[in-house]
């Protein structure tokens, strides 16, 4: 079997993975996207050495929920470990609660005139070679932000569609429901959900059961591709309790949990444990 069928196949293995459980309809419109896409976002990672934008943080009621910012953190030392420079995007309280920790761009909640400005200085100042989105709203196509209970959250939310409307380099985009920066690549088949689907598309969308596994699928094939081991190394409940001790909250239950969209943080680890199995696996394979 040659290098590429062997990642193409990995590719597809993590891909149907993190739709097995099709909690939020993710399997059921993981047809309209062409296969290989946790391949081609992973490919898109490897070379970055500059400044690479994580945009995250979904509000809930007054603070943020866990599904986001676990994956964001994740990312941001996978690509450490490449060499890479991340930012974490993201508005208030969010963003109040990681600068201390990490490298964080600020940006402004609710409605503002100024949003494509915003974007477009950011863009100019931080000169990013990629940006990714995981788990951020994103605008429906009435100019709203909403959240999976159909309820408009444009007072709460900031506006990271407009940095990859404007970028003038490659996107990520990452969702589990519908409404999420990047689904607006695959409206038509969100037609048949319960859900107010978001417009913005990106280069390249991956879906998840929960948005952060999205982030262990695209780690592991990273890994594979470029033989690092950053999954093994990768603290989940760690990144759980230092975000819950900072306000967090679960998206579904909206309460201060160690829980990812209403689960149990063991079902991430597990699934963490079965990508390591899955890339291990393959890697024998590769050599």
């Amino acid at each position: 079997m040659s290098q590429l069928t062997t990642a193409m196949q990995l590719s597809l293995d993590i891909e149907n993975m993190l739709v097995e459980r099709n909690l939020r309809g993710m399997k059921t419109v993981q047809s309209a996207l062409p296969q290989g896409y946790v391949l081609r976002a992973a490919q898109m990672m490897l070379p970055i050495r500059g400044t690479v934008l994580i945009g995250t943080g979904f509000p809930v009621v007054d603070t943020f929920e866990t599904d986001g910012p676990v994956g964001a953190i994740a990312l941001y030392q996978a690509f450490e470990a490449l060499g890479a420079q991340p930012i974490i995007v993201c508005g208030a309280p969010l963003s109040e609660q990681l600068k201390n920790t990490y490298r964080v761009h600020e940006i402004t909640v609710g409605p503002s005139a100024h949003r494509d400005e915003e974007a477009l200085q950011a863009l100019k100042q931080l000169q990013p070679e990629l940006i990714v989105s995981i788990e951020r709203p994103g605008l429906a196509a009435d100019g709203k932000y909403y959240n999976m209970r159909g309820e408009d959250i444009s007072a709460r939310a900031a506006c990271f569609d407009t940095f990859l409307i404007h970028a003038q380099c490659p996107s990520i985009a990452i969702g589990d429901g519908g409404n999420e920066i990047g689904m607006g690549n695959i409206q038509d088949a969100l037609k048949g959900l319960d859900i107010q689907a978001a417009a913005t598309g990106c280069n390249e969308l991956v879906i998840a059961d929960v948005s952060n596994w999205a982030a262990l699928g695209l780690i592991a094939m990273l890994d594979w591709l470029s033989g690092q081991n950053t999954l093994a190394k990768l603290d989940a409940m760690a990144v759980l309790e230092f975000l819950s001790q900072r306000g967090s909250v679960d998206g579904v239950t909206r309460e201060n949990t160690l829980t990812e969209d209403g689960l149990p943080a063991q079902d991430g680890i597990e699934l963490l444990n079965r990508l390591q199995a899955l890339i291990s696996q393959k890697k024998l394979v590769k050599n």
